[in-house]
């Protein structure tokens, strides 16, 4: 045997029948604070300050991070001004090489 029952009645009528909480008013004020905070958090979505969040603070530019490239690569980089030190070391073996 089979019974089948239809109802027809809002969902705030049946949580009414079952005894289950209004929870609209707790629902429109969470809302209401996630609406709030999302606003707060665009404004910090700039893309510079985006970019400052997610760089190291040593890192003052691009130019620096690709000079750090370069150095991890073990090549000297093209638009690094040459160190004395650096400069003595290239051009030893090229003193060494013209005399013998």
């Amino acid at each position: 045997m089979k019974v089948n029952f239809d109802i027809e009645c809002t969902p705030e009528e049946a949580r009414a029948f079952f005894g289950l909480p209004d929870v609209q008013p707790l629902q429109e004020r969470m809302m209401k604070e996630i609406e709030d905070k999302m606003l707060e958090n665009l404004k910090s979505m700039d893309p510079e300050t985006i970019v400052q969040t997610w760089l190291p603070a040593t890192i003052q530019g691009w130019g620096e991070m690709q000079k750090m490239f370069w150095q991890q690569m073990g090549m000297p980089c093209a638009t690094a001004p040459k160190s004395s030190s650096s400069a003595k070391k290239v051009s030893t073996p090229k003193k060494t090489a013209e005399k013998k």
